[in-house]
């Protein structure tokens, strides 16, 4: 969320009314431990779920040995206009942009470009920070793994200026405001704009994927497509003038501007359960703990990577992240271990305890 946003992954741990279907009654449908999951089941959680949640709509993959074995959409795009979501639909991905974003930084990685522990202010200095010299040492690295010392906006400071509430390196703070600094970086590495960094994203990442309903700076098209956001009383919300919308418009906001849909962005998980794109290494990078986020009460630590949250234990191999700006809510998690997986993307505020929930619907045991 860019007001205050605080991720709360670890508490899953401790525990067709309006719907377009591709799959709803595929009988090959596998939940996490493997035990088959009738179509209808799933359908009638989801929509369930979605009813006592007073969420207005939803798009939802899910993936099994790396492929799309259930994609549907449920409810309205826009409650007023009857308007129902679609494939076609497009919803804010929110603090999952991070996770792609973390992606689309390594390629500058093994371009030679970026050095994930070279200083960010030796490519660019920061004239917003650059009272306090504790700035120099913050790198890629520590901001990808929210470790840069800022806090996560701005705005939301006292006196609402940027700063440096710790020695980098040394803690965590979630942050929307390092990765907006790499954004900068990389634009300036690009000698380029916030366009001519969406374009470098579409030619490294989207297009080589197949991600056609994708984009980090919404187009004419994005928009006309998107969903109306909610808030948690199902009350639509004048984004238009909103402050985060007037702030951001027309701009690459790293940790959260990413615009998209289920299906579309389950070819990036697949891509990452496989390991493609990128090289070995990089997804070594991606995937090294650096910071502990939280202990639950059974005692599973849950880590921040780069751009990923990683439980320890027999969660080892899982990676998740949630996003929460204002009207929409998401979530996705995958393992690539198992090739399995699931995304959702939500124009509600309500939309994270339903990501929440669906990883303990997919640990049942029994769906009779």
């Amino acid at each position: 969320m860019k007001k205050h946003m605080q991720l709360k992954i670890y508490r899953l741990l401790v525990l067709l009314t309006f719907a377009s279907c591709s799959s709803q009654n595929n009988p090959d449908l596998k939940s996490y431990i493997g035990i088959a999951v009738p179509g209808d089941s799933l359908h009638n959680y989801i929509e369930s779920k979605r009813n006592q949640l007073n969420i207005p709509g939803l798009s939802f993959a899910l993936i099994n040995e790396g492929q799309v074995v259930y994609h549907n959409t449920f409810g309205y795009s826009n409650k007023e206009e009857k308007k129902l979501v679609t494939d076609k639909t497009i919803f804010e991905a929110a603090s999952l942009s991070k996770s792609v974003f973390a992606f689309f930084v390594m390629s500058y990685v093994e371009q030679g470009v970026l050095d994930l522990d070279r200083p960010l202010y030796k490519y660019l200095p920061y004239p917003d920070i650059e009272s306090d010299q504790r700035y120099k040492q913050i790198t890629a690295r520590m901001v990808l793994s929210h470790r840069s010392g800022f806090p996560n906006w701005r705005e939301n400071e006292p006196d609402g200026k940027l700063k440096i509430k710790f020695e980098p390196g040394t803690d965590y703070e979630y942050s929307g405001e390092g990765y907006q600094y790499l954004a900068m970086v990389l634009k300036h590495i690009e000698k380029t704009d916030w366009s001519g960094l969406e374009n470098s994203f579409q030619n490294k990442v989207a297009k080589p994927l197949g991600m056609v309903n994708s984009t980090f700076v919404p187009t004419s098209k994005t928009m006309s497509s998107k969903a109306e956001p909610y808030n948690e009383k199902g009350n639509r919300i004048d984004w238009e003038n909103s402050y985060w919308y007037k702030k951001d418009k027309s701009k690459f906001i790293a940790p959260a501007s990413m615009h998209t849909e289920a299906l579309d962005f389950s070819k990036w998980m697949i891509t990452v359960m496989h390991g493609q794109l990128l090289s070995k290494e990089s997804y070594k990078e991606l995937f090294k703990h650096h910071s502990k986020t939280a202990t639950t009460s059974s005692g599973m630590n849950i880590y921040y990577t780069l751009g990923f949250l990683n439980p320890d234990g027999k969660y080892s191999t899982v990676f998740i992240h949630d996003g929460n700006n204002e009207g929409f809510t998401s979530w996705f998690l995958l393992d690539i271990e198992k090739d399995w997986g699931y995304v959702i993307f939500t124009n509600s505020d309500n939309g994270g305890v339903l990501g929440n929930d669906l990883w303990n619907y997919f640990e049942k045991e029994d769906y009779n």
